[in-house]
């Protein structure tokens, strides 16, 4: 691996990790229940106020601001990754 690679590969395992915790600890569920593409509304019963509960630790941890048009493409984690990753500083 070239460094920069590995490091991109480690920052991509925390981001992860952290949004599972995230997700997880909102909704009082095991992280195990998280993968990439469970779906947050449809399969893990996550309601509107969870939503914007969850979008606001996010936002706080990642320094990342998530306007309302946006979070309607943001349905796992996979998602709310990418986006991350897209407009970190």
């Amino acid at each position: 691996y070239r460094r920069g690679s590995l490091e991109r590969l480690v920052l991509d395992m925390e981001i992860n990790e952290r949004l599972r915790q995230i997700i997880a600890n909102q909704l009082r569920i095991e992280t195990d229940s998280v993968e990439d593409t469970t779906d947050i509304v449809e399969d893990l019963g996550a309601d509107s106020l969870d939503i914007v509960e969850i979008l606001m630790v996010i936002e706080e941890q990642f320094g990342v601001s998530i306007p309302d048009d946006e979070v309607t493409g943001l349905k796992n984690i996979g998602d709310i990754q990418a986006y991350i990753e897209a407009n970190m500083d």
